[in-house]
């Protein structure tokens, strides 16, 4: 599908979904096209400036991403992807500090679970939930439904002033561990 133009492909998580990023560059014909999970979103053919950027939108939320292209000199270029107007790295220790992420299973199949800490808002698998907070005696509960089964988002005090809130997440009781994405 991309041929040899492919350049460089990025792995993007939000809370919908994790998205893949592939761009792929005609050095000789200036041919640019974006790819976001296999579709394209951008194309763009006989640019005869070869650098530039490229800015388009990812996920439910239309996150802002721009691939910016550089030239190293010689023939060579670099493909730089920003989201959110930050580089890859430092959008994804933002997301670290604003979300937290459970990857499991529910009746065999995977279920990605993503906490939004700014609103409390849960997504899975790319669908909002629909959660009823309430507050208890360590912290607070957010419960929503996974088909049948009962969760539970727990946030509770980590003791030390620095480690803040601690989230878990319980599936029917059980404590889920957390994911890296």
């Amino acid at each position: 599908m991309l041929g040899g133009d492919l350049v460089a492909t990025w792995d993007v998580a939000l809370s919908d979904n994790v998205y893949k990023i592939e761009f792929a560059h005609g050095t000789t014909t200036g041919k640019r096209i974006v790819y976001v999970n296999g579709q394209e979103v951008v194309r763009k053919d006989w640019l005869f400036k070869l650098v530039g950027k490229e800015t388009f939108t990812v996920g439910s939320s239309n996150t802002k991403a721009t691939i910016l292209i550089e030239a190293v000199g010689g023939f060579a270029y670099e493909y730089t992807l920003q989201v959110d107007g930050k580089s890859l790295q430092k959008f994804i220790d933002n997301r670290a500090k604003t979300s937290k992420t459970w990857l499991l299973k529910v009746k065999g199949e995977d279920c990605r679970v993503v906490l939004e800490k700014d609103t409390m808002d849960i997504w899975c698998n790319g669908q909002k939930m629909d959660t009823m907070g309430e507050f208890v005696d360590d912290g607070t509960e957010t419960r929503f439904m996974l088909g049948e089964h009962e969760c539970c988002i727990k946030a509770t005090s980590g003791g030390k002033k620095k480690s803040s809130i601690v989230h878990s997440l319980l599936l029917d009781g059980e404590k889920i561990p957390a994911s890296t994405q």
